[in-house]
């Protein structure tokens, strides 16, 4: 008899809020993307900026907050071995840590910012723009390692409802403030260009963080108290995050760099290149909804030491993540023709957008795979495994890539083609790597 946690409803229970949860940052994106995409003084120039800071912000993001693995992880685990009593100072300790951590990167990078985005080759107004807004948006990152170090207790306990609620509150406001602060309302608000963006996310990240604070209190066992002394396994929870941070910054490198040269191709790749990137972030979010069922079960079957029924939930999140992918896919092909009207009107950047899209559209597949063996992975706390994966996949397949296609002027599909390269490393390793595991465990 199947085992209840591995029934479609139960998958979906997990699912459907990690989905609509997943979802809303890269909405909130690329609402952003649209609004400062269509103000109309310096539109490209404008959109260009959002599109890099916003880039810059969710490399340090995905950088920084890889603790939120190594939390999800071991509490599923001690869930998994009915003994989370064992745990409960834990997460408050690698909280503190994360909210200290949050407050010095935005100190360094503040005083860094010129330098850095002139590496990202911004100059003149877009420079401009792009300091402007980094600087306001990125003083909510502190509250962001907060607000995802919850919401990875959460996962661990196998609840994704109270991270949707959160998430869907902090993104209905971050909307509304957008139009509100971006446009102005006359007689009553300025409008404050691409600072109005930013200081739409800076206040609900704040409202979030504060939602999340008390319902850590009233949904979980755990507490914020620090305990001084050292949680056997922090050092453990630590080591996981480090190996993760190594992985995310290969990962990060390849987003660096697409982003690095899609600027130096001009302003119009640059342009598209970020509603084709906030796109393929929805997706990812989109499709990991289900690949993240992956992730919050598996921990759980590892402390249990349940592998047969860990094999069985790869074959079914596979299934359904793969459906995902190809309707996503599907939709977007039939929208093909509007979707870039609904970011700009800028008729170079629709043209230049409309001409590679398609790549994006069918690399959907091939992602949904390697979401899925990522967060097998991310649950079980195989960081090493993740590192070496993405290495591999960066500096092996995606780097090389982009370079000589580069090299023979491909330009924008440079780029895309060495993400093709990069996802099919990445769903082949790790598929190789899970075939191996489960031979170890079952046969």
């Amino acid at each position: 008899m199947r085992n209840p946690k591995l029934s479609f409803k139960h998958i979906n229970s997990i699912a459907v809020p990690a989905i609509i949860s997943g979802v809303i940052e890269p909405i909130l994106s690329l609402t952003d993307t649209a609004v400062v995409g269509n103000v109309s003084l310096n539109a490209k120039e404008a959109l260009a900026a959002v599109g890099i800071a916003g880039s810059f912000i969710a490399t340090l993001g995905w950088v920084f907050t890889q603790s939120k693995v190594a939390i999800a992880a071991l509490v599923a685990e001690y869930l998994g071995k009915k003994e989370l009593d064992k745990i409960m100072g834990l997460p408050a300790q690698m909280i503190g840590i994360n909210i200290v951590l949050g407050t010095l990167v935005y100190a360094i990078t503040y005083f860094a910012t010129v330098s850095i985005f002139k590496w990202y080759h911004a100059e003149d107004l877009v420079l401009e723009y792009t300091i402007s807004y980094y600087r306001i948006r990125a003083l909510g990152f502190p509250f962001l390692l907060f607000i995802v170090s919850v919401f990875a207790i959460f996962r661990g306990l196998q609840n994704t409802f109270w991270p949707m609620v959160i998430s869907a509150i902090g993104a209905v406001l971050n909307i509304g403030l957008d139009f509100i602060l971006v446009y102005g309302i006359e007689g009553w608000i300025p409008a404050m260009h691409v600072e109005g963006a930013a200081w739409a996310s800076l206040i609900a990240q704040l409202v979030m963080s504060v939602l999340a604070l008390i319902l850590l209190f009233l949904k979980t066992p755990f507490r914020l108290k620090i305990q001084w002394k050292i949680h056997p396994e922090l050092k453990r929870m630590i080591s996981i995050s480090l190996n993760m941070l190594v992985r995310t910054i290969a990962l990060n490198t390849s987003l660096i760099l697409s982003n690095a040269y899609a600027t130096k191709y001009g302003s119009k790749y640059i342009a598209a290149f970020t509603i084709a990137f906030q796109i393929w972030l929805f997706f990812a979010f989109f499709i990991d909804g289900y690949a993240s069922v992956s992730a919050i079960i598996a921990g759980k079957f590892k402390g249990e030491k349940n592998y047969k029924d860990l094999a069985l939930l790869v074959k079914i999140i596979t299934k359904y993540a793969l459906v995902v992918s190809v309707s996503l896919s599907f939709i977007f092909f039939i929208m093909y023709p509007y979707i870039g009207q609904i970011f700009t009107n800028d008729v170079e950047v629709i043209a230049t957008f409309e001409m590679f899209f398609w790549m994006v559209l069918i690399m959907q597949p091939l992602n949904a795979i390697a979401f899925v063996y990522d967060d097998v992975y991310k649950g079980m706390a195989e960081a090493k495994t993740l590192r070496n994966t993405q290495l591999i996949a960066t500096f092996i397949g995606f780097v090389p890539t982009l370079l000589i296609l580069d090299y023979f002027d491909f330009k924008i599909y440079a780029i895309w083609i060495a993400f093709l390269v990069w996802m099919l490393f990445r769903a082949l390793l790790l598929r190789i790597k899970f075939v191996k595991l489960l031979k170890l465990n079952l046969y």
